[in-house]
């Protein structure tokens, strides 16, 4: 994508959104690393499967997660985690989430979108992967860091 002047994605690991970006009070921090090992422990590895790419107006280019439940379910017991026992307010938790992988964004100019998007349309994609942990990104003033990776139970 750096043919069209974006950089933006690439600021960050290739990842599927849970939660939107928090702050949280270093203070706390144990707490959280502690409560999100926890819940991971108690979540089912999944596959994720990937068809093709979508897009969200004319600033954002992803490849497209057909299989939307696992992500969804994981995402929702997410959400009450955050609310009951990390104390987020509703307002700082994702309410909803459409499960994709971001290509291009943000710094993605509408003009550059128009030219871009015609390469990516009817491009043909397919790939799957193994969920088996989640993981905590930290922004470290520049570009987000993997912080914590938390391993799902085993089958």
């Amino acid at each position: 994508m750096v043919h069209f002047n974006t950089k933006s994605a690439l600021k960050s690991p290739a990842h599927i959104t849970l939660q939107k970006p928090f702050k949280f009070s270093k203070i706390k921090e144990h707490f959280l690393i502690e409560t999100l090992k926890h819940f991971a422990e108690q979540q089912n590895q999944f596959n994720i499967n990937l068809n093709g790419f979508g897009c969200f107006s004319r600033r954002v280019i992803f490849i497209d997660v057909t299989n939307h439940k696992p992500v969804l379910s994981i995402h929702a017991e997410l959400k009450k985690l955050l609310f009951h026992e990390l104390e987020f307010k509703e307002n700082e938790i994702s309410s909803k989430i459409y499960p994709h992988i971001t290509i291009a964004t943000r710094d993605l100019s509408k003009e550059n979108f128009d030219k871009a998007w015609p390469l990516f349309e009817f491009r043909k994609f397919k790939a799957s992967f193994l969920v088996n942990s989640l993981f905590l990104l930290k922004h470290n003033g520049k570009f987000w860091d993997i912080y914590k990776e938390f391993q799902f139970k085993n089958k």
